[in-house]
């Protein structure tokens, strides 16, 4: 038995077309499979070479297939879609480069037009973005040095190596300025600069650097390559800001009255100096408010879902997204399942024996098909009873499983491959041998489902292998469960448990680096509590808001706590180097901490948060929530350090004196 093509390429009359047509609709297995009778939507399959989708010309194949089938629609206006994990992989890698360079040109310009306005000067704003270039330069160098591929993580690493490099230029050219102020000295102001911010932005650096290197003990290969590279650039970029801003600003002119202008703004002083009266003055209200945030926030936490799609991180509106819908309503899904069936003998798949094997395949098939978010399932025994339809003339009446009457044809199909007298298989039998491995002692079910999400996913996958349980004796068989809709569930789950895992190693190892700097238990203490109340925070409001957990969010958490605590650093150094001048008197010493520190983090900060707010212009969802996700975790993170913090180590202060 040979298979035919039923719809010729010589066909030229509607008579001969309406023939294929009726052969082609009275054959049970394309229905639902290549076309849905309900709503008259038919389906195409496409294969493309594993070799070439996997290799840079993927794009140019995708949008030629593209092309051809746009070409089609305008010259039949027949609406198609189109949809398949090649496609999805392809246009969404395609759109993270595109945004990729947006975002780092955007991240930039926003950089540049924020150092102009606070520093009034155009030689600092240069010499600050050439700190961040050069990082940019070596970010994207350490990606290729490791081999590392462009993905939806690591394409966020030159905007994020921007937005942490900044506000380095920032403290150091602050710290100068003020310096300066004081000192009328450049060499002096130059070497004040070096020797208050070197060792503080050491350590910030250190700690943003841990919040990123933590993804690198995960298991997850993307969260590797991100934390790996983040972790490492953001080091270097520390030593370029080391070397370059010292060397260049001992070049260029003292800096003039109009360029430290910026050191007695009024608006931020007026700010600083409602936040220090509620410090000395209101600190009752300051724990009251706290609390009173942090209840509506540990609410939300209890609302807080973990749930993930393959692509729900697309736009609603966007055609990859709305085609793959529509694959859904019409042919149930194209995300791949596929499920293989081991006799655990070789051979275990000929001879009439066989046939109760596939009995087997074509009940949990049945099963399968009854679900309302999967397709029906291609397998051998969908192949023979198509081979008995065949052989009883078309009969659509004949199209179920051969039984041990119909040996006269099955036979042909179950026993070992044998070649025909040209030395080649007949096509069909080829056909029914790609579901079977060369040893006859395996087969697969291959299943189309729904992108149904990680909650409702292993429900589904749980209700098969009940059904599996039911129908095989794992004594005779192994079944396995597997393809992209397994690896999508377990990576999701696989990284969200990474991710909280990287969290709490960014906690303990920024906690050691925090009792080795400022060797106290009480300041370390104080130190860690304004940084976990806005991830707290943060955790509630995705739970108000009903923003899932999933990899793109769970990162928030690890790079805000990495960048946060730069604040924290920040001030309590300052604090330390302070506490002397003022003859330890730690109410003194805050106010004077408040007004000198508070300047520069008050700039860092607006910098940070107007560099994470530009993700928000993306098209992806989870790069949507890192932005503004961030961006609350960051504010929330600058007024408790401005304000919790100072009342912390007041209250430290008071149980010193009072035992």
């Amino acid at each position: 038995m040979n298979a035919v093509r039923i719809f010729n390429d010589d066909i030229s009359t509607q008579q001969q077309l309406d023939s294929a047509k009726a052969v082609f609709l009275n054959l049970p297995f394309y229905q639902t499979l290549l076309y849905n009778p309900e709503t008259h939507a038919y389906l195409i399959a496409v294969r493309i070479n594993k070799d070439a989708i996997n290799s840079k010309k993927r794009s140019k194949i995708v949008a030629d297939i593209v092309a051809v089938v746009n070409k089609f629609q305008s010259s039949t206006n027949i609406e198609t879609h189109i949809s398949g994990l090649p496609l999805i992989k392809t246009e969404v890698g395609d759109m993270v480069q595109r945004e990729m360079k947006i975002f780092l040109l955007g991240s930039i310009l926003l950089s540049a037009l924020i150092l102009l306005l606070f520093f009034r000067s155009f030689s600092t704003m240069v010499l600050s973005l050439l700190v961040v270039i050069f990082g940019v330069i070596w970010s994207l160098g350490i990606m290729v040095l490791c081999g590392y591929n462009i993905t939806l993580l690591s394409a966020l690493i030159p905007s994020l190596i921007v937005v942490i490099g900044i506000p380095n230029c920032i403290y150091f050219i602050n710290k100068y300025h003020y310096s300066y102020t004081e000192l009328e000295d450049k060499k002096a102001a130059l070497v004040n600069m070096v020797s208050k911010m070197g060792i503080v932005t050491l350590f910030c650096n250190i700690a943003a650097a841990i919040g990123f290197a933590v993804f690198a003990f995960t298991k997850s290969a993307i969260l590797k390559e991100f934390g790996v590279v983040a972790g490492i650039s953001i080091m270097v970029i520390f030593i370029i800001s080391l070397i370059l801003l010292p060397s260049a600003l001992s070049y260029l002119p003292a800096p003039k009255p109009s360029q430290t202008r910026y050191l007695n703004n009024k608006l931020v002083t007026s700010f600083l100096l409602k936040l220090e009266g509620w410090v000395m003055d209101h600190a009752k209200w300051v724990y009251v408010i706290t609390a009173i945030v942090l209840i509506f926030s540990i609410a939300g936490i209890f609302k807080l879902k973990s749930e993930a799609f393959i692509v729900d991180d697309l736009p609603k509106n966007d055609k990859i997204y709305t085609d793959l819908r529509f694959f859904e309503t019409n042919f149930k899904g194209v995300m791949p399942l596929e499920i293989v069936i081991n006799t655990k003998k070789r051979l275990g798949l000929t001879g009439m024996r066989a046939l109760k094997t596939f009995e087997k395949i074509d009940s949990l098939s049945q099963y399968i098909t009854a679900q309302k978010e999967m397709s029906r399932p291609i397998s051998i025994a969908e192949g023979l009873k198509f081979a008995k339809q065949a052989f009883y003339d078309g009969d659509s009446t004949q199209y179920v499983l051969p039984n041990t009457f119909d040996g006269a044809f099955v036979g042909e199909y179950l026993r070992p491959s044998k070649a025909n007298e040209k030395g080649k298989q007949n096509n069909f039998t080829k056909m029914l041998s790609s579901f079977i491995d060369t040893a006859r002692q395996s087969t697969r079910v291959n299943i189309n489902m729904a992108d149904v999400g990680t909650v409702q996913l292993p429900v589904i996958l749980n209700g098969i292998q009940n059904k599996v349980n039911e129908l095989f004796d794992t004594a005779q068989y192994k079944v396995e469960l597997t393809g992209t809709s397994i690896t999508f569930l377990e990576g999701s789950s696989f990284i969200v448990k990474g991710l909280k895992q990287s969290i709490f190693w960014a906690f303990l190892l920024i906690a050691f680096c925090m009792l080795y700097l400022f060797k106290s238990f009480r300041i370390l203490i104080c130190s860690l509590i304004p940084n976990l109340i806005p991830l707290v925070i943060t955790a509630g409001i995705m739970g108000w808001a009903g923003v899932a957990l999933k990899p793109s969010t769970v990162l928030v958490f690890s790079v805000a706590l990495g960048i946060a605590i730069d604040i924290t650093i920040r001030f309590l150094v300052n604090y330390k180097q302070e506490l002397p001048l003022y003859n330890n008197d730690v109410p003194a010493t805050v106010t004077a901490t408040i007004k000198h520190t508070g300047l520069s983090i008050v700039y860092t900060s607006l910098v940070l948060i107007a560099g994470f707010i530009i993700f928000c212009l993306s098209s992806f969802g989870g790069t949507f929530a890192l932005g503004w996700l961030t961006s609350v975790t960051l504010l929330v993170a600058t007024l408790t350090n401005l304000t919790l913090l100072p009342v912390l180590l007041l209250l430290m202060a008071n149980k010193n004196k009072n035992p």
